[in-house]
């Protein structure tokens, strides 16, 4: 059982986790070898996706394979995937902060880290979507001179409010819960240089009795805010789809079924993320077996009510005796995508149920295995709804198969080294675990 692994490994104080916490943030412990080779490519990647941006602004987004009836394509369905993969790195730091569980302390920061640059890539891909990026601000609803408005009704509108309201967020919240640790690495520091970036960057923070007091309950209000956010935003997501008139869209059941894939492909991710991190970076006295664990289970858990939702997808089909819906839904499961589809079940609810069994949860190459597949497999799924769906409309004279072209995969690629580029900055300069909240952490646990 879980509760039998510790959280923190025997032998570990206050002071020899904040020395060596500190000290891979400061470059006083490990070579970054590793760190170079990953940060590197990660660069080449981001390069990649700039110059695929920068051929739209000149060219338009008929460099994409857009085009009737999939008028959404790559940019739409990669933009839920990122917010979904943000999603469960929120729910993570924020909902098991409210509910106080021990196991949560250690990775958190990769969590929100992970959270925020996903979101961010996430953000792109509807700004450059719009057809004319530089006029993003239409979107906002503002007096002004022409008394033009937004659509309250478009997805767009819904999209661009709670991406906005849900990036700012998880930038105040991460940032919010950096203070006391950015106020250690400055007091820690010996060069001047490093001692002013780290002392701004702590905004004047102390460790009085005051500002811990004030620190708590903004932090903890913050967390009540971003655990619900994580629902709303991916509902809002869902309802892209479910306000449509689309067969195989128009469904209440798909705000929860977004909420469902997204904190699972999220789950995922941090596992991907912690594994190599406790390895390379010599954190598995604080980052244990037992989060290994009860991520797994998390994952399992997520996974059958991703199953379920499948489930459900197919009985409503059927159920509801919609021509339209019956021919989309057997297209998709035995039509020219039919391997998307079935891939997507194996990956999403197959694959996952290994971790029944506690030998495939303690087995690092099975849990990279089935981390991996769940992220691919969660893809899959985005891109069976964004692009598989459509193919079969209403109208058999509207019927289409979708091609990606060379640009929307070079700006995938350049989304996913922003991603990478951007994390593995963060966590070189900052501390990867919160160093406050694992001293409260042993501190409780040697006093008992």
């Amino acid at each position: 059982m879980s509760e039998a692994l510790p959280v923190v490994l025997p032998g570990q104080t206050a002071r020899t986790m904040t020395d060596h916490v500190a000290g891979v943030a400061l470059g006083e412990e490990r070579s970054y070898l590793w760190w170079w080779m990953a940060f590197l490519p990660s660069l080449g990647l981001l390069g990649l996706g700039i110059v695929a941006t920068v051929w739209l602004f000149l060219n338009g987004i008929q460099i994409f394979g857009n085009d009737w009836p999939n008028v959404w394509g790559f940019p739409i369905f990669v933009y839920v995937w990122w917010i979904g993969i943000a999603s469960g790195g929120t729910f993570i730091s924020a909902f098991f902060f409210l509910t106080r569980v021990d196991w949560r302390t250690s990775i958190n920061r990769i969590a929100e880290t992970m959270t925020l640059f996903s979101a961010a890539c996430a953000g792109i891909y509807p700004i450059l979507h719009l057809g004319r990026p530089w006029f993003f601000y239409w979107l906002i609803p503002y007096p002004n001179t022409m008394s033009l408005w937004p659509n309250f009704k478009s997805p767009l509108m819904w999209d661009f409010i709670a991406v906005l309201a849900y990036i700012v967020g998880s930038v105040l919240f991460w940032y919010l819960g950096l203070l006391p640790d950015l106020a250690s690495m400055r007091d820690r520091t010996r060069t001047r240089f490093k001692q002013v970036a780290y002392g701004v960057a702590a905004l004047g923070f102390r460790g009085s009795g005051t500002e811990w007091t004030h620190f708590r309950a903004v932090y903890g209000i913050m967390a009540a805010i971003m655990a619900p956010m994580v629902c709303s935003v991916h509902s809002v997501v869902g309802l892209d789809f479910a306000g449509g008139n689309m067969p195989g869209w128009h469904g209440t059941d798909y705000p929860p079924f977004f909420v469902f894939g997204a904190v699972f492909s999220g789950f995922a991710a941090v596992l991907l993320l912690i594994i190599p991190l406790r390895r390379f970076w010599g954190l598995t006295p604080y980052i244990t077996e037992r989060h290994v664990d009860v991520l797994c289970k998390l994952m399992l858990t997520a996974s059958l009510c991703v199953a379920y939702a499948y489930m459900m997808e197919a009985f409503s089909v059927f159920y509801g005796h919609d021509a339209a819906e019956i021919t989309m839904f057997k297209a998709r499961i035995g039509g020219f995508d039919a391997g998307v589809y079935w891939s997507t079940i194996i990956l999403n609810c197959v694959l996952p149920q290994l971790f029944w069994f506690r030998v495939c949860r303690r087995w690092v190459p099975i849990v990279l295995l089935v981390g991996f597949g769940a992220v691919v497999g969660m893809w899959l799924e985005r891109y069976g709804i964004v692009i598989q769906v459509p193919h079969k409309t209403a109208l058999p004279s509207a019927w289409g198969v979708y091609f990606p072209t060379l640009w929307d995969w070079a700006l995938f690629a350049g989304t996913c080294g922003l991603f990478a580029s951007g994390f593995l900055l963060t966590i070189r300069l900052v501390p990867a675990i919160s160093m406050f909240e694992m001293r409260e952490l042993i501190t409780r646990k040697l006093a008992r």
